[in-house]
């Protein structure tokens, strides 16, 4: 009894600096990551999903969520990147042409993670059928690029020049100006197509860690923990809460579980805990809901939710 009642009041402590936001809502100077979107590659509501999930949306009482994506904005060297290209590209895009920079350009560059549905298709709309775009500038790795360059459609974007493809290597830190820096890593994942990448994107002051697709922890070369305390702040996945989410083997779609993650960290301190912004929620997620107990309880223990809109300086 004495033990439930510390972890009580220590959830107490906790939801007085958790439950309250899981975003930080001010841009807080000319350099910031901005969250574009959260689900996992296929959205919410999920197609011929008849859960009550994706019924929730239905009926109302959840809001439409936007395909994993983040957006760099640099006011100080007025310029805009976006980290994936997902089927929910023409909004997010939009969203940041409208809240954040218009500066001209639909984009000054799009680093992409992997060839997976939610992450790189969304270039679909620079073609010729839609925007049809001159040279905008594509970050990835080099088995992505000969993906694009020999695969339709993606090959008609190249030839076309409605991309430019900018060939990225491991470890290798892009310098986009002075003060702004990003760099790619290997991890392991379903690398069908394409290697998959995470990124570290550096600021003037501050950094952060994207890894939206990983399989398991372990499977990496790097400490998840290690590297998490390196950044200010850690976007990282958390497609499914535990085993047992969907009836299938959840062997064959190896990621994280949110459950995994917390245990790795739960001999941290608030302050390491404090920097992980769960990210790229299956619509089967618990805590892709609004409000959910199980989502509560993670928050509880010093964790976040990325969640759209929400915005962390990198000043």
């Amino acid at each position: 009894m004495r033990v439930f009642f510390y972890f009580l009041t220590l959830s107490s402590l906790f939801i007085g600096c958790n439950s309250k936001s899981d975003s930080l809502n001010s841009k807080s100077g000319n350099q910031y990551i901005t969250i574009l979107g959260v689900a996992q590659d296929a959205g919410f509501p999920h197609i011929n999903c008849n859960k009550n999930c994706c019924k929730a949306f239905y009926d109302g009482s959840e809001s439409k969520k936007l395909v994993v994506s983040l957006g760099l904005v640099d006011l100080e060297n007025n310029k805009k990147y976006i980290f994936d290209a997902t089927p929910d590209f023409t909004q997010q895009l939009q969203i940041l042409k409208s809240n954040h920079l218009d500066n001209g350009h639909v984009i000054d560059g799009v680093f992409l993670t992997h060839a997976h549905i939610g992450h790189y298709t969304g270039l679909m709309y620079f073609g010729k059928e839609a925007m049809s775009s001159q040279d905008i500038p594509v970050y990835l790795m080099p088995r992505m690029k000969e993906y694009l360059k020999t695969s339709g459609p993606w090959s008609q974007l190249v030839s076309m020049k409605n991309i430019e493809l900018k060939k990225l290597n491991k470890d290798s830190t892009i310098v986009l100006n002075k003060t702004l820096k990003v760099t790619p890593f290997l991890v392991p994942h379903r690398d069908e197509y394409s290697e998959t990448v995470g990124y570290k994107i550096e600021g003037k002051g501050k950094s952060a860690l994207f890894i939206p697709d990983i399989n398991k922890w372990e499977l990496w070369k790097k400490n998840i923990v290690e590297e998490v305390k390196k950044v200010d702040y850690a976007f990282i996945d958390a497609t499914f809460f535990k085993d047992g989410e969907i009836p299938r083997p959840m062997k064959d779609i190896p990621h994280p579980f949110i459950v995994e993650t917390v245990k790795l960290f739960q001999n941290e301190s608030l302050q390491t805990k404090s920097k992980i912004y769960f990210i790229h929620l299956n619509h089967t997620n618990p805590a892709l809901k609004e409000k959910n107990s199980l989502k509560d309880s993670i928050r509880n223990l010093g964790f976040y939710f990325a969640k759209e809109g929400a915005n962390f300086s990198l000043d």
